[in-house]
């Protein structure tokens, strides 16, 4: 669903005030969202349904190994921002009540805490809070089933997509990260990564073939990394 353009541009100023500077530079192939480019290319992004709600749920992540619990929050609480119990809202999840016994029984807390989470954990832990999710490794969808999966899902409301990728893939510091999708340009033919990383980068906006790439890395004992999609 489009933004009128008025909203479009006050969500990129939002979005510039939210996030601020990176303290870690960024490779030139990568485009800030804080950044002139960034936010036009926010603005004229088509597939951007979720953008508003992701941006008012981001939070960053609270340890070094919790990329997939932060966004796992994040997505969580984009998907159930509207719903209510009775007279009153759902308590938002956060990166410690995602915990519940279902998610410790697949990888506990403290395990998260030494050893991060992989894809596959990740996604059956969405699962475990009632959501639909479909989970993809890129060795079984070349680029253009990526594109054309991403991009749908971030078209749509209701629909969220995270991706698993190796950041040297993208000339930034560390190893796996996970972190949502936020937005798709199809005139730059690029996606938006909200980096749950608020302490080392920026959201990102990526070309397609590149974060692609960064998930074909092996990973978490896979031949590749990949991405989900979410829904109720």
């Amino acid at each position: 669903m489009a933004l009128p353009s008025v909203w479009s541009a006050f969500l990129g100023v939002v979005a510039i005030r939210k996030f601020g500077s990176a303290p870690l530079p960024l490779a030139e192939h990568l485009t800030a969202l804080d950044s002139f480019e960034g936010a036009a290319l926010l603005r004229g992004a088509g597939a951007r349904a979720g953008y508003a709600a992701l941006e008012r749920h981001y939070a960053p992540q609270i340890r070094p190994t919790f990329c997939g619990p932060a966004t796992m929050a994040i997505l969580l609480n984009a998907l159930h921002g509207a719903r209510a119990t009775g007279p009153r809202r759902l308590r938002p999840f956060d990166q410690r009540n995602v915990f519940t016994p279902e998610v410790e029984r697949l990888r506990a807390r403290k395990r998260v805490a030494r050893l991060g989470m992989p894809l596959a954990v990740f996604g059956d832990a969405l699962a475990a809070h009632g959501v639909a999710v479909d989970v993809h490794y890129v060795s079984d969808r070349d680029v253009d089933a990526f594109r054309c999966l991403a991009r749908d899902a971030l078209a749509t409301e209701g629909r969220y997509v995270a991706v698993n990728y190796h950041r040297p893939a993208l000339g930034q510091e560390g190893e796996g990260h996970i972190s949502p999708l936020a937005a798709y340009s199809d005139e730059a033919d690029r996606f938006l990564v909200l980096d749950v990383a608020r302490s080392k980068y920026p959201p990102v906006w990526v070309a397609t073939e590149m974060i692609h790439e960064a998930m074909s890395r092996p990973g978490g004992g896979r031949a590749s990394r990949g991405f989900v999609t979410v829904g109720h």
